[in-house]
């Protein structure tokens, strides 16, 4: 008996860490609740961002969360592989992800909270070299081609710093308007007057030492008016000399206020906003100045008939990160025109301000951003892209003149081309292989053949070592988030997953990889779409169609979508027994310029269309009832959602609009006034477009969602369509608000609210 107890605990204890163990098994499977969807990166992971490479290629480093990690941080990892290595200074992990390396690659610049600092990579040191109390402020730090200076901005003006004798030199002197010393005539001719009659002044210029007046000798100034200030600088290779930008904010332009109700003061606070479409808040123009004289000088452009603006930055991208030809005699400036028809690239000679068309792109639509990629490949030849043939392709042009050689030809986009190092050939990113699928390749600089090197389907972004000869690449399928691989840069190598970003509970659902239809438009054209088929349709065979945001995106790809969210929402809704279909609908990205610019002057034309014609293919291929079919989505979905319900109601049952457009002319100046030209000289387009003339044809129950703080798509908007609705006495609608979110939602309780509310709508009209 005394045998027993032991044998008794040791089966308690084992009993016991089953009982645990199943418990904590149990606890990290996944419920497919609308909560649990909704809790964002808490559930799914954060991927690696930010990533790049040592000079040396000897490492690669990026910001991760890992999944058991409560906060952010900065790893990395050898260029052979093995476990990711957290930073343990943060300081240093930000200066190589945030800062600039010299031309030698020994040393990192980079600006924090105002100050310039120095990252000594052989050292392993970081220094403070430029440190001005507030509100002094530097930024901007650069290095020059000899890797012994740098440059940085500080205020509206440049300067040069010698990192060996701590030289510091002010490159240009843009002084403002009103610290200029103004003299009326009659003060100065007292001037005039004292130096003529009094020999006391005439000494004191005698004795004035030369060196000392040769020391004291100013900057030319160049003044500033109240409204101009200067926002970019870069120099010249050779340091004679400053390319800037000239930025004049135009008085008369009003920007709009988003009133803000939830606040800690407990008072509505003002958030100052962008202007509308049709009144530009600024102008922009590029100027040359010489470093010895401070003379400015003006491009002359040659074009007359149109107004240009530079473009340095679109949509987010920076482009044509190096202007100046390396021996820095030569200069490149990228201009389009103010209605956003044609992109020129000008060669500029910084001597005389004159410059020469490269080459220039019209398109009687707009000019799509992929038409904004250029760089130099030599002192003599510029590669760019352009949408002239109907798709992005590359091309190279020699800046004496000649017709530019087209090297890449096809029905697919070619991305951010590169120039290897030892200029014998171009790497680039392309949708060759399907829409839907985007892979890294090889091509000689000339053109030819083009070698594939990434292999994984899906889509890759590819960051190449400084030596070429590794690829760290963000990886990610349908079902599968974007994650860290390395790989050997050649084809057939095998690609290595570095790191692991989805939690156990996100990993133990069996998450799909919809399936990539087509269907014919009815004006012929073949649509993709992803779509999600339940196992067991419910007896009522409801449908629901997905309309993506942005307008110019992609959504029906084989890749981890940014809308994951509606991605995991998608699964619940086929769960109960929902057809899903989510359209790459006119007006879409990856498919060339005629569909991108099949919404000119008609938004809610054909973008429209397609959904109608997504739902005829719905109930002829798969048997969905025709009076059964709701549609929903945001922003630009939320417009079509509008369009949808107001313009074709005998085709959808119901409608969810999400942070929706409702009139263009209330929306922004660079993205609507592309698409419709200006409200003033274009109505018809605007009127055509704009859900809040269609409201009087609202039949079926809408649900509309916005943040009240939203900046993007701003809360007037519902107001002003919401005024409409009452007025015209509509009774089938509601309208959630959400005070303290913004254009996207940061709160899992707001993004819950929002799409139960959705779940609830389907479920109480789609199925009834």
């Amino acid at each position: 008996m005394k045998t027993s107890y032991p044998r008794i605990l040791v089966l308690t204890i084992i009993l016991l860490f089953t009982i645990n163990f199943s418990s904590a098994e149990k606890a990290e499977k996944f419920e497919l609740t609308i909560d649990n969807i909704m809790e964002g990166p808490k559930l799914v992971g954060t991927s690696p961002s930010n990533i790049r490479w040592l000079p040396d290629s000897s490492k690669v480093y990026f910001r991760w969360k890992k999944p058991e990690e409560e906060e952010e941080g900065i790893y990395y990892i050898s260029k052979k592989g093995g476990k990711p290595v957290r930073v343990k200074d943060e300081l240093k992990g930000e200066a190589i992800l945030r800062g600039e390396f010299s031309p030698n690659g020994k040393k990192i610049v980079f600006s924090k909270n105002g100050d310039i600092y120095i990252y000594d990579l052989k050292k392993d040191e970081i220094y403070c070299i430029i440190q001005t109390p507030a509100p002094s402020y530097e930024s901007f730090p650069h290095f020059t081609r000899d890797s012994k200076k740098i440059y940085f901005k500080k205020d509206n003006n440049l300067f040069l710093l010698n990192l060996a004798t701590g030289m510091l030199k002010q490159l240009t002197n843009f002084v403002p308007e009103r610290e200029r010393k103004k003299l009326t005539p009659s003060q100065r001719w007292l001037i005039k007057q004292q130096k003529e009659l009094f020999e006391v002044f005439k000494q004191r210029e005698k004795r004035k030492p030369k060196i000392r007046e040769k020391l004291m000798k100013t900057i030319k100034p160049y003044y500033l008016n109240k409204n101009e200030s200067i926002t970019y600088f870069q120099l010249s290779p050779n340091e004679k000399y400053v390319l800037f930008l000239l930025e004049e904010r135009i008085p008369e332009a009003r920007r709009t206020i988003v009133p803000n109700y939830v606040t800690v003061s407990g008072y509505t606070e003002d958030i100052p906003s962008r202007t509308k479409v049709g009144d530009k808040s600024r102008k922009r123009k590029i100027g040359i100045l010489e470093v010895e004289t401070g003379n400015v000088i003006w491009p002359d452009y040659g074009i007359k008939d149109k107004e240009l603006e530079p473009i340095f930055y679109f949509w987010g991208r920076r482009i044509g990160r190096n202007l100046w030809s390396e021996d820095g005699k030569k200069c490149l400036i990228v201009c389009r025109s103010a209605d956003f028809k044609d992109r020129w690239i000008f060669l500029l000679d910084p001597s005389t301000g004159k410059t020469k068309i490269v080459d220039h792109l019209h398109d009687p639509a707009w000019i799509g951003y992929l038409s904004y990629e250029f760089g130099w490949i030599d002192n003599e030849s510029i590669y760019f892209t352009s949408e002239r043939d109907g798709f992005s392709h590359l091309y190279t042009v020699s800046i004496k003149g000649g017709e530019a050689k087209q090297l890449t030809k096809g029905k697919f986009e070619v991305y951010s081309p590169i120039v290897s190092k030892n200029r014998k050939c171009f790497y680039f990113t392309s949708n060759e292989i399907h829409p839907g699928e985007r892979h890294f390749y090889k091509m000689s600089i000339n053109g030819g053949k083009r070698i594939k090197i990434t292999y994984l389907e899906g889509n890759n972004r590819v960051y190449l070592s400084p030596d070429e000869s590794t690829l760290a690449i963000l990886y990610s399928y349908s079902n599968k988030p974007w994650e860290l691989y390395l790989q050997p840069n050649r084809t057939g190598a095998k690609a290595q997953q570095i790191t692991l970003s989805t939690t156990k509970r996100f990993r133990s659902y069996p998450w799909i990889a919809p399936e990539i239809v087509q269907f014919t438009a009815r004006d012929g054209a073949k649509v993709y779409a992803r779509l999600y088929k339940p196992k067991k349709p419910h007896e009522k065979r409801p449908a629901v169609i997905f309309v993506h945001g942005a307008g110019y995106l992609q959504n029906a790809h084989k890749w981890w979508s940014s809308y994951y969210r509606e991605y995991m929402f998608h699964h619940f809704l086929m769960e109960r027994g929902y057809y899903v279909l989510d359209i790459d609908y006119r007006g879409s990205a990856g498919y060339g310029r005629d569909w991108r610019t099949a919404i000119y002057r008609h938004m809610g034309g054909k973008d429209l269309t397609d959904q109608v014609d997504g739902a005829r293919f719905l109930v002829e291929k798969y048997g969905v009832d025709p009076k059964r079919i709701g549609i929903y989505g945001g922003s630009y979905g939320g417009f079509i959602t509008l369009m949808a319900m107001f313009k074709t109601p005998d085709v959808f049952a119901v409608g969810a609009a999400l942070r929706p457009v409702t009139d263009w002319a209330h929306y922004n100046h660079v993205y609507t006034g592309a698409i419709l030209n200006l409200p003033q000289d274009d109505e018809e387009a605007y009127k055509r477009s704009s859900p809040i003339y269609y409201v009087g044809g609202l039949k079926n129950p809408l649900l509309i969602c916005h943040g009240v703080v939203d900046r993007n798509v701003h809360f007037q908007d519902v107001v002003r369509l919401v005024q409409r609705l009452i007025e015209l006495r509509k009774e089938n609608w509601e309208l959630a608000i959400y005070p303290v979110e913004g254009h996207s939602f940061k709160n899992s309780s707001s993004w819950a609210d929002e799409y139960k509310r959705i779940f609830k709508l389907f479920e109480t009209y789609l199925k009834k």
